[in-house]
């Protein structure tokens, strides 16, 4: 008998511990952990100088106002970016149709080979057009660390001249802080997302 509620004990408190742990068994990897990190305290972001496809820059400070939708990408990516690119297309024709007053960002972490001339032509093969969908690269590409840091990006050379990393639709609010990260294969929640956000705020364009 004793056995057995030693056994017992011994459970609860390991479900305790990974309640306290997972976040009330909400998060049970690092990206859900990031994401429900995020919902709780939006995370500001560096004042980044970035160059868009016309080779104008900007800064990440200087979009504050307007929502943003964010994606990390580079242009010799032939997955995840692909899939990305097109979920931008689908949320940029989205928010034109709704009148949806919200910008859209693609940004190279790959600014070293991602020149502008690149840039150009990821930008026409996705129809993105400045200024409401800029796809840009950091101008110093010592600033880029501290943006995926902000941001969560994990980025991992493959060997191969190419990289893995992590992929997904990010949120910023009108305060320039990252408010929500969505599934990259979501297009359809972030625009939900969009939507919630310019209601809390009162609809403010």
């Amino acid at each position: 008998m004793r056995s057995v509620l030693a056994a017992g004990l011994a459970l609860v408190l390991v479900a305790t511990g990974l309640a306290a742990a997972t976040d009330g068994f909400r998060a049970f990897t690092t990206e859900s952990a990031r994401r429900l990190a995020v919902v709780r305290a939006p995370r500001p972001l560096p004042d980044v100088l970035l160059e868009d496809q016309r080779g104008l820059p900007f800064r990440l400070e200087g979009l504050e106002g307007q929502p943003l939708l964010v994606e990390f990408v580079y242009t010799r990516c032939t997955s995840y970016c692909v899939a990305l690119g097109t979920a931008f297309q689908r949320m940029r024709r989205a928010l034109v149709r709704e009148h949806l007053p919200v910008r859209l960002l693609s940004i190279s972490f790959d600014p070293r080979h991602d020149d502008l001339g690149r840039l150009r032509e990821y930008a026409a093969r996705y129809g993105a057009r400045a200024p409401r969908w800029r796809v840009a690269r950091p101008v110093h590409p010592d600033s880029l660390p501290a943006l995926l840091r902000a941001f969560g990006v994990k980025v991992i050379g493959d060997g191969l001249g190419g990289f893995t990393h992590n992929a997904a639709i990010m949120l910023v609010d009108r305060q320039g802080r990252l408010a929500r990260i969505y599934d990259w294969d979501a297009p359809a929640a972030a625009i939900r997302g969009v939507r919630r956000l310019l209601r809390s705020d009162g609809g403010r364009a």
